[in-house]
Order: structure tokens, then C-alpha cells, then sequence
């Protein structure tokens, strides 16, 4: 049985997270611990709330290295909404620039729409290629919470990405080799978001 460690640096819908992911099967482990984190065959980082906070929950765990090295050996790691966005370079909210992670190109910015924040079901484009929505079909829904979002995709030409739009195209979820990212909430997206974090696992094995 494959095991997967959900991060806990202080942030993320942490119970929610662990019943959806351990409906596919796999072990799961609630933990800040970061040799736990290291080891496990799969590691998901969620987020909710500011980029901010939840890169300062990061930092004072001590858990962006370990982070880092998992992507680097190709050890799979799944971002999840904020979670996603602090493994981009930077975030920026209200004008202020919090460095991230780096482990993908670009910030994370404002949504420039008329309303704010996108929060509900919203379909997504799903591209050639990607493991996560595989089966996935035109017109499958999934539940979004974000007013920030990474917009540029030419950054990304590198990497399978899924958009969505809000009134403009933004980056829904992204597939570079180890890593993922989800903008969504898998554990909110009934049976679309099941499917996807079952896809996910089948990398780890």
C-alpha cells in the first residue's frame, strides 16, 4: 500500500484533504513531521487563506528543502489551492510580493474580474497529455475558493496545464514531472475531484 503525507504547516482543510485521499486506498498520515514528509511515497501540501501566511507556515517548519529535494529526485508532490500557489516564484497581494518556493516559473496574481473572489463550480480545459484529468471529460466541474491565481502560461510551456477562466484564462492545475497543482479543491469536487486524487496516487505506485 502506497503512502502519502499531507503537510501540516499550519494551513489547509487538513481532515478534509485525508478523507478524500484516503478513499482511493492509500495510507495517509496528517504530520509536520519532515522526515515523514520526506519518506512517504507522495506528499500533498495544502493551503487556504493568504499566500503570506501560508509561506511563513513554511518557513518557520522548515519545510521548503525538503519540498525541493522531493521534486528534484522525482518523488511525486501534490499542491493543492494556496498550497499550489507557494510553489510558484511569488505571490502578490495587495501589492505586497512574497517570494515562494520557486519550483514553478511566475506569481501569482490578482484575478482581474468583475467578481471576487471566483468561488464555486467551474468547468475546465483540459489538455492533451495530462494524468491527473485523464478520463476527465469537456464540461467536468470542479470547486474553486481563490481571488489570486498564476495567469501567465507562457511561463509554463514546459509543463501539462489545465486552465479554467474567471472573465480571463488562469492556470487550474499544473503537471510538471513530480510536481502537481491543483487551484481547486479536489476534497470539495465530489466524484471529479475523487478521480483526480485517485489518478494521482496511481503515479505514486
Amino acid at each position: 500500500m502506497s503512502s502519502v503525507v499531507i503537510l501540516d504547516y499550519g494551513s489547509g482543510n487538513l481532515r478534509s484533504a485525508e478523507r478524500a485521499v484516503a478513499r482511493t486506498g492509500v495510507d495517509v498520515v496528517v504530520t509536520s513531521d519532515l522526515d515523514a514528509a520526506a519518506a512517504a511515497d507522495g506528499l500533498v501540501v495544502p493551503g487556504v487563506g493568504a499566500y503570506a501566511a501560508c509561506m511563513a507556515g513554511i518557513e518557520q517548519l522548515g519545510a521548503g528543502p525538503m519540498i525541493a529535494r522531493r521534486v528534484a529526485e522525482g518523488r511525486p508532490v501534490l499542491g493543492i489551492c494556496v498550497g499550489m500557489q507557494i510553489l510558484f516564484e511569488s505571490g502578490v497581494e495587495h501589492g505586497v510580493e512574497t517570494k515562494g518556493l520557486g519550483l514553478l516559473p511566475g506569481s501569482v496574481t490578482r484575478l482581474q474580474a468583475e467578481r471576487i473572489p471566483h468561488m464555486g463550480w467551474n468547468t475546465v480545459t483540459v489538455p492533451a497529455g495530462s494524468t491527473l484529468l485523464a478520463g476527465a471529460s469537456e464540461g467536468t466541474r470542479f470547486y474553486f475558493v481563490h481571488s489570486y491565481a498564476a495567469q501567465d502560461l507562457d511561463l509554463l510551456k514546459g509543463a501539462v496545464v489545465t486552465t479554467a477562466a474567471h472573465d480571463q484564462p488562469f492556470v487550474a492545475v499544473v503537471e510538471a514531472g513530480a510536481l502537481s497543482a491543483a487551484q481547486f479543491h479536489p476534497e470539495k469536487s465530489a466524484d471529479a475531484g475523487f478521480a483526480l486524487l485517485n489518478n494521482w496516487v496511481h503515479t505514486l505506485r
